[in-house]
């Protein structure tokens, strides 16, 4: 579960204070688990919702109201990129894009239950999500070349 939060907060102490701020919730609503859907499950959406909840306290996310977003396909950009590196790009993105591009690539959560979450519009989710595509092979480009020492 720490990796989960980690997704969320580039710094790993903060990540390990959501996270035992939401094991705590875990524990203590054990009682309120239906058995519906795995436990894995509902322990991970406990532990997103808190890495949410912690972003907004510290009021480090703001999302612009875009309706208008261009869906881009995939570029078939090839990488060899550890762990680390990929963490790396997705820490890069601003905070609001990186917060949907993991509710929505990493988590599997649709536009409509993102926006749900976070009080915007589906169109807002499509449009950060679609920046933070953008934003992410930019950098991935970048970083290839810098690899490469073309740049």
């Amino acid at each position: 579960m720490l990796s989960v939060c980690r997704q969320y907060s580039k710094d790993l102490h903060h990540a390990e204070d959501v996270m035992i701020t939401a094991f705590m919730k875990v524990f203590t609503n054990l009682k309120n688990f239906e058995h519906k859907g795995s436990f894995e499950g509902w322990i991970r959406r406990i532990m997103v919702n808190e890495c949410i909840s912690y972003i907004r306290a510290q009021k480090k996310v703001s999302f612009l109201e875009d309706e208008l977003y261009k869906e881009s396909g995939f570029n078939g950009i090839e990488s060899n990129f550890n762990v680390d590196e990929i963490q790396f790009l997705v820490d890069s993105l601003p905070d609001g894009y990186k917060m949907i591009f993991n509710l929505y690539a990493i988590e599997g959560y649709k536009h409509q239950e993102i926006a749900e979450m976070l009080g915007i519009s589906e169109g807002t989710s499509k449009s950060q999500l679609s920046h933070a595509r953008k934003m992410l092979q930019d950098n991935i480009i970048k970083l290839k070349k810098y690899q490469n020492g073309t740049e």
